[in-house]
């Protein structure tokens, strides 16, 4: 009985050397002991593309035939980022090994992802997944920044385990679990997997689907059952799975299963949802939601449109069944069926509001012509204009839920309240009991899709009445209000002298008038820019800022303003002076910097347009600019050789990324100290690189006026033609600088030395580049040889030839040690111009023609 298992383990002992010679090893167990690290480097094992342009790197693996758990990296389209996730993979057929034994082989149908640690911050090629030593597990980016962690660190973790059903656990000693992503629920469900009150499910939204927002819409546990939400302030829930509604086993008896010391939840098993609202297992669920009883692999999913749908694997990924249904519940009742304020009849037909009796339009659709994609407002509602608004009554108008703002009042109490709330959108009216003038009235924050319903028939939250609050755009000035008004003046003029007054006054109003029309348009014009950042309201950024109280800096466009949103987030909000109207070109700008996405850019958060007044908001940067911690007496303490190198190889990577990851090439043409944003752990970030200079990829050169800060400008710029090497320029000067602790231009130095650029020539000919290493730092001096080896690449940065001048990305090679420095350099660094018009201006830097979002923070 011993020798066939005796053959057995040889053989697999066989197949394991002998394939692990082959390009693709075999599947990793479902299990691994600390410590352990795995790399999203294509060229590791387990690494599987796919039909769809997704891939995954298997880590751990349940191993059978079909539809399986995994764990690992996965990227899906371009894999420009990557996620650490578990899926659901299907292997289907075995490819036999000439040695004996086989490897199972996956389908080409692409992984469900069910779980996903880092959805909202996805990480570069070259990140690290790492169970440490000390019990936690640990991904960080390719720049060595923690983008998420289990938090588990001393509490006698042991390993890693991928369990049969798809559940991520940390264990100890006693094979306990410290840890489990079941408990950190994303926007999916697996068969015996439960979600507790205080948790909830989010749609995963593709970046690409503009309409969509994040935490748009969730699934949540409360004391009354299964409750799904659409996201507004507050909340407005637009399906409700209560236990009342679902079967309810007749010999339960409900007093004897409450337990008010235990969590309420639900449990996803195989055919029923099962609702624990009052009750605990192992006692019966007080309800049930049928499911299809699946004959393999089936997964819950709370889907970006609001449906909350079943997939099983049939020969291929199928949905079984949308548990957010019923019969007074169609898709008319999803809220962004027809997105935002759009009208939805029948199967999914979608409108705008049409022109009242009036013939005044107060929407239009969103995107071009697509009601599907929700409508806007013509004319946006504001605070401060409270007295130009109305309520337009609807009429046989349902909405998928009604949230009792306010008992036992009548409908003119209840339109007043709205119009006296300024986060009122509408007023939704329902009769209540036997008196027919009261009832109750709703006062929703934000208005999603509503529906036409037939008059006289019973409808799900039946509303008696509905009232669309819109700013009344009659007292905004008609095109043809200005002819006349023209047209008056000119009539007026011929009357004579006596007249003149009067004219001069028509003049003076129809001045204000046009300003007013302009500001209409320009509301309207953002409005239709799709795929803006995050638009802030004026109402909002006065208190986050305390008035615009602590300044943080100051530049040629304005003044910086530390600010802390409700969320307790920290913003440096930045006021725009001078940019007057809205333009295009400011809003293509603004869309485009609010895209870019790097872990050494500093992030734009949003943007205001209020009045005449531009308003850009960023991330809080705490340590401020880097020119607070370089110089020689204009420093808070002086920086280590480690902490400086890992500066300098932050700001090459973020421009690196500015000139060939974006989908434009982005020169940032103001490359300074002041513009290098360091945060609370010294990680440096490039700021202000909007509004800078964007060109196609198929340009290799480009001619702009000259802007930028001087010591600071490339030769070239003299010459009018650029190209992305002007910032590979500004970045040696702020490299050596860095290096030496202090600024490219110092009077304080003697004359022969006031020029950075002119002693490191003198230093380069004489063989002392030594004697320019920052004097003031006992680490910089103990650790002069490799200064001056990196002064070597700041002395390539700096050519005055720019086609000499390495890239940005091979300056991240040779900082990483991957490439050597250009050994044929040119020691004749200085432009006698250059030198010329900074001695004749007296100040350190002087901002030459600044882009727009230029200056210090």
């Amino acid at each position: 009985m011993k020798e066939p298992w005796i053959c057995y383990c040889f053989a697999l002992f066989l197949f394991l050397n002998c394939y692990s010679t082959t390009a693709q090893p075999p599947f990793v167990n479902s299990s691994v002991n600390l410590p352990t690290t795995w790399s999203n480097t294509e060229s590791l094992p387990n690494y599987f593309n796919f039909t769809d342009g997704s891939f995954v790197q298997v880590i751990l693996l349940r191993e059978s035939l079909g539809p399986q758990f995994a764990c690992g990296f996965f990227c899906n389209g371009t894999c420009i980022s990557y996620l650490f996730v578990v899926f659901i993979i299907h292997t289907t057929y075995r490819v036999p090994l000439s040695e004996g034994g086989f490897v199972q082989v996956p389908t080409r149908f692409p992984p469900q992802v069910v779980w996903s640690a880092n959805r909202d911050r996805p990480v570069s090629s070259g990140a690290i997944l790492n169970l440490t030593i000390t019990g936690e597990l640990v991904l960080q980016d390719v720049d060595g920044s923690t983008v998420w962690t289990t938090n588990t660190t001393g509490k006698s973790v042991v390993g890693l385990n991928l369990t049969d059903d798809g559940n991520l656990v940390l264990f100890d000693i006693n094979n306990s679990t410290v840890w489990q992503s079941f408990d950190y629920p994303t926007d999916c469900l697996v068969p015996g997997q439960a979600l507790f009150e205080g948790q909830q499910l989010i749609p995963s939204v593709s970046s690409t689907d503009w309409m969509a927002q994040k935490d748009s819409y969730s699934l949540k546990v409360t004391d009354k059952g299964l409750v799904a939400y659409v996201g507004s302030n507050p909340p407005q829930a637009y399906h409700n799975i209560l236990i009342d509604d679902v079967y309810v086993n007749s010999d339960d008896v409900y007093d004897k299963y409450i337990d008010t010391t235990r969590r309420r939840y639900v449990r996803f098993l195989n055919g029923n949802l099962s609702l624990f609202i009052h009750s605990v297992e192992p006692s019966d669920p007080l309800g049930v939601i049928t499911i299809p009883k699946a004959s393999s692999a089936q997964y819950m999913k709370l889907m970006p449109d609001g449906h909350l749908r079943v997939f099983q694997w049939k020969a291929g990924w199928s949905e079984v069944a949308d548990l957010l249904t019923g019969d007074y519940f169609k898709e008319c009742n999803y809220p962004m069926t027809c997105g935002r304020y759009g009208i939805c009849l029948g199967n999914q037909q979608c409108s705008c509001l049409v022109s009242t009796s009036s013939n005044i339009n107060y929407f239009r659709e969103t995107k071009g012509h697509q009601p599907n994609l929700g409508c806007s407002e013509i004319t946006t509602l504001t605070c401060n204009a409270t007295q130009d608004q109305l309520l337009i009554e609807l009429g046989n108008i349902g909405y998928f839920t009604f949230i009792r703002d306010m008992k036992n009042v009548d409908l003119a109490t209840c339109k007043q309240a709205c119009l006296n709330n300024c986060s009122c959108k509408a007023a939704l009216f329902q009769y209540g009991g036997s008196d027919s003038s009261s009832g109750y009235c709703s006062l929703p924050s934000e208005v999603f899709t509503m529906m036409i319903v037939e008059p006289d028939l019973y409808y799900y939250n039946n509303i008696s009445a509905a009232f669309l609050k819109v700013q009344n755009v009659r007292s905004l000035p008609a095109s043809g209000s200005k002819s006349q008004s023209t047209l008056r003046v000119i009539l007026a003029s011929t009357i004579g002298s006596s007249m003149f007054l009067f004219g001069a006054i028509g003049f003076v109003i129809y001045v204000i008038r046009k300003r007013r029309w302009a500001t209409q348009m320009e509301e309207e014009y953002i409005d239709e820019v799709p795929e803006m950042p995050t638009r802030f309201s004026y109402e909002e950024l006065k208190p986050a800022t305390k008035n615009f109280n602590k300044k943080l800096g100051e530049g040629g466009f304005g003044a910086v303003y530390e600010g802390t949103l409700e969320d307790g987030s920290m913003i440096a909000v930045k006021c725009l002076e001078g940019l007057g109207q809205v333009n295009k070109s400011f809003l293509a700008e603004v869309k485009s910097i609010g895209s870019i996405h790097h872990v050494n850019l500093v992030r734009l958060r949003g943007f205001c347009a209020w009045k005449s007044q531009r308003f850009l908001v960023y991330e809080f940067m705490s340590k401020g600019s880097l020119d607070r911690w370089i110089y020689h007496g204009n420093r808070e303490h002086v920086l280590e050789w480690e902490c400086r190198k890992k500066i300098i190889l932050d700001v090459a990577k973020g421009l690196a990324y500015l000139h060939d990851d974006c989908r434009q090439k982005i020169i940032h043409l103001d490359i300074k100290p002041q513009n290098i944003l360091l945060d609370k752990d010294f990680n440096a970030k490039v700021s202000d690189f909007g509004l800078s200079k964007l060109i196609e990829r198929n340009q290799t050169e480009v001619m702009t006026t000259m802007r930028g800060t001087l010591g600071y400008l490339a030769p070239e710029w003299l010459g009018s033609v650029i190209t992305e090497k002007v910032d590979v320029y500004s970045f040696g000067i702020v490299f050596l600088e860095i290096l030496c602790g202090r600024k490219n231009f110092d009077r304080s130095q003697p004359e022969e030395s006031w020029h950075l650029l002119v002693v490191l020539q003198k230093c380069w000919e004489q063989g002392t580049l030594v004697d320019m290493v920052d004097k003031y730092s006992e680490d910089m001096q103990t650790r002069a040889p490799e200064v001056v080896e990196m002064l070597k690449v700041a002395s390539w940065c700096l050519q005055c030839d720019f086609t000499k001048r390495p890239s940005m990305s091979i300056v991240v090679k040779v900082l990483e040690g991957v490439m050597k420095v250009e050994s044929s350099l040119d020691y004749n660094f200085t432009d006698p111009r250059l030198q010329k018009i900074t001695v004749e201006d007296d100040k350190d830097t002087t901002t030459l023609f600044p882009s727009v979002l230029s200056g210090p923070r």
